[in-house]
């Protein structure tokens, strides 16, 4: 959502040239532009189906298994991207340093608190603390001092965060006693305004920069690639697979050996049922219901079976090792399609639109959650597949209709013109 730099020369209309006019030795950087905002469209849709799609039901069923493939990594993806999207302003293959260099730092800055505030107004609502924007923002600042690293030192510090950063959160959230939390949030005056402040962003809250950082820092490195060249495709393609299957299959495996998925299904026994989630006490840190809280999201208190456990938000090293595979793997096998199959670019354009423009249809689709009928802090009651549809449908005419006539998104553009204060950085 907040992936705003679109870094792009030419109209969204340019995407759906003829393929003589794309078809060249080398792939353009407007291609591989095309798959990360395609990959974008697709956690706008994932997070559309996590907050409006149908409940979860007792017999399962495809729409279960969709529900909860989008729980939790939409987001993840969508964070990952970020990181992709802070290199489009920093410099792609080559960091920029000098004036350049301090140009981009003031435009991430000023974005960072637009979206702050932005974030912390939408957090005064029912959406409570299931707001990201707010988060992004801390995101983009613990970022500035890695911009000039090269792909290989991220991907080490990623690597080094998902496997540290997990116990060091648990250790902290131990030591977090309720009398604690409350002295520090009232002496955070965004605490006091919005419910969400900065110990919600850092550590309690359902998007905690300890362990988000992971996948910005994953998608930083992923920035600094050249994926449409083969030799450095062949990488990411082992590696996103490869942890996929170490997070989800070596949790499954030791949960099951140790008895700790027993456990865990014991202490889930309340999350199961639908209406629990309607309970403003059962979600996120912040104190308000969550709409992006899973069935075993809320393993990540003090039940130390949750460092084991790879369910989305348990904020484990298996559920961020998981989602960053998933992650990795959807932008690079999107990146590839648009890059070897040109003539797929013209039916995807609708789609690819959405992409460009995700914080407008991100702000749009929760003040149009907030607007139907339901209960607070929770989806709404009239939540169902039906709605879903009609999400995915009035986003993709939305921005259908309006990249035809403008390069960017509403608050794209308004966020742009705000970035524009970072040329009289001297």
């Amino acid at each position: 959502m907040t992936e705003i730099e679109t870094a792009k020369k030419a109209p969204l209309r340019f995407l759906s040239a003829p393929e003589s006019a794309t078809a060249t030795a080398r792939p353009s950087p407007m291609a591989r532009l095309v798959g990360v905002d395609l990959a974008r469209a697709l956690a706008v849709f994932g997070m559309f189906t996590v907050h409006v799609g149908p409940f979860s039901t007792p017999g399962g069923g495809v729409g279960d298994w969709f529900l909860g493939l989008a729980n939790g990594r939409a987001s993840a993806l969508f964070a990952t991207l970020a990181g992709f999207s802070l290199m489009l302003i920093a410099g792609r293959r080559e960091p920029k340093t000098g004036l350049a260099g301090r140009q981009a730092k003031a435009r991430i800055v000023i974005r960072a608190v637009i979206l702050l505030v932005l974030g912390s107004a939408l957090a005064m609502t029912n959406f409570g603390g299931a707001v990201i924007i707010n988060s992004y923002a801390v995101y983009f600042l613990l970022a500035l001092p890695l911009l000039r690293l090269r792909a290989r030192t991220l991907a080490i510090i990623a690597v080094a965060l998902a496997v540290v950063t997990p116990q060091l959160a648990f250790g902290l959230r131990a030591l977090l006693t309720e009398s604690i939390a409350n002295s520090i949030d009232s002496y955070d005056p965004i605490a006091r305004l919005s419910g969400v402040g900065v110990l919600d962003l850092l550590l309690t809250g359902l998007y905690p920069a300890i362990t988000w950082m992971t996948f910005v820092v994953t998608g930083m490195a992923l920035g600094r690639l050249d994926l449409t060249s083969g030799a450095v495709q062949r990488r990411p393609a082992v590696a996103g697979p490869a942890l996929i299957g170490f997070g989800y299959g070596v949790s499954w495996l030791v949960l099951r050996l140790s008895g700790g998925d027993q456990q865990i299904m014991a202490g889930m026994s309340a999350m199961k049922d639908p209406g629990a989630m309607k309970d403003p006490g059962v979600a996120s840190g912040s104190g308000s219901g969550s709409f992006d809280m899973p069935v075993g999201g809320g393993l990540g208190g003090p039940d130390t079976w949750g460092l084991l456990a790879a369910e989305p938000h348990t904020g484990s090293t298996f559920d961020l090792m998981g989602s960053i595979g998933i992650a990795i793997t959807v932008l690079l096998c999107l990146t590839v399609a648009m890059d070897r199959l040109p003539w797929l670019r013209r039916p995807a354009t609708p789609i690819i639109a959405v992409g460009t423009m995700s914080l407008t249809l991100y702000v749009a689709h929760i003040l149009v959650i907030l607007a139907l009928p339901g209960e607070a802090a929770t989806p709404p009651q009239s939540a169902s597949a039906a709605l879903l549809l009609w999400f995915i449908v009035g986003a993709t005419l939305f921005a259908a209709i309006w990249s035809r006539f403008f390069r960017r998104g509403p608050l794209e553009y308004l966020l742009n013109g705000a970035t524009k204060l970072a040329n009289f950085v001297r």
